[in-house]
């Protein structure tokens, strides 16, 4: 069975190369589950302000993020009217450390600060109050993963994590103390991962039973950073990163710790993740590779 796996054939010429770039952007030497970890874990550490974000978008990102704010807006942009204080803010860091240059057209076509931020940054932007409720003030997702902005702005963190309960329980208080003393302009990283069925970035609901064999299933990372930018407000990005899941056939490694951060999952994260089928139809897939 193993060999079969194996002899999948490479992309066509056509995709080789977007193919080798996405496997090179991948973290597979070590991949977010590193270790075979439980999936939900804070896994904070600092970094540098410089790396705060991870640069412009690409051809590719940029079409999708303007896409989606011209033609469906209200869909990935929500603000509070009382973000204003909290988007200028961030604004005037981005442009400090030289993130942010306002452009004017975007400025006047763009109702709220924060998308036009987005726009030249390859990560999606969540400002939160730092304090109090710690509320989602201000947000433009175009690349989320089983949430939807629209139903979370204006929610505090616990009900934000609310549908996620080993999240919840887990690292929920950790999660709360951290921004409520995080240092100011110190920014953290951390990374997560799901599998999904294609490379579509906009996932608003869980995907349900997944069509076809797990070989041509992707891995989907999210580098996700947190800043306290203002004693008031930190923002919360998220930029993600594919990579077709028959590849870590390449790394022992990480399958044999994929399978072992899969073992520790409790029906929850399962219900979670996908739903019985699909974990199940991975955690043999995995097996088969190894």
């Amino acid at each position: 069975m193993a060999s079969s796996v194996h002899s999948i054939e490479p992309p066509t010429t056509k995709n080789a190369q977007q193919h080798q770039q996405i496997v090179d952007q991948f973290p597979w030497q070590r991949p977010p589950w590193h270790g075979g970890t439980t999936k939900y874990r804070l896994g904070l550490r600092p970094i540098d302000l410089e790396h705060w974000f991870q640069g412009p978008p690409t051809p590719d990102l940029a079409i999708h993020k303007r896409t989606l704010l011209r033609q469906h807006y209200s869909q990935v942009v929500q603000a509070l009217p009382d973000s204003l204080v909290a988007q200028h803010a961030l604004a005037e860091q981005m442009q400090r450390h030289g993130w942010y240059r306002p452009v004017q057209a975007d400025q006047d076509s763009l109702p709220d600060p924060i998308s036009a931020l987005s726009l030249q940054v390859a990560d999606d932007l969540c400002i939160m109050q730092s304090n109090g409720q710690q509320r989602l003030l201000a947000a433009s997702v175009c690349s989320p993963s089983y949430w939807n902005v629209q139903e979370k702005i204006g929610l505090p963190m616990a009900q934000i994590h609310k549908p996620v309960q080993s999240l919840q329980n887990k690292i929920g208080a950790q999660i709360q103390r951290f921004i409520a003393q995080a240092p100011l302009m110190q920014p953290f990283e951390r990374s997560n991962w799901f599998v999904h069925g294609s490379q579509q970035r906009m996932h608003l609901r869980p995907e349900g039973v997944i069509a076809g064999d797990p070989s041509n299933w992707f891995l989907r990372s999210e580098r996700e950073s947190l800043c306290r930018f203002h004693p008031d407000f930190l923002l919360f990005t998220i930029n993600v990163r594919f990579a077709p899941l028959r590849d870590i056939a390449n790394f022992p490694q990480a399958l044999t710790d994929l399978s072992l951060s899969l073992a520790h999952f409790d029906m929850h994260e399962i219900d979670y993740f996908g739903g019985t089928d699909k974990y199940q139809r991975l955690r043999s897939y995995l097996a088969e590779l190894a």
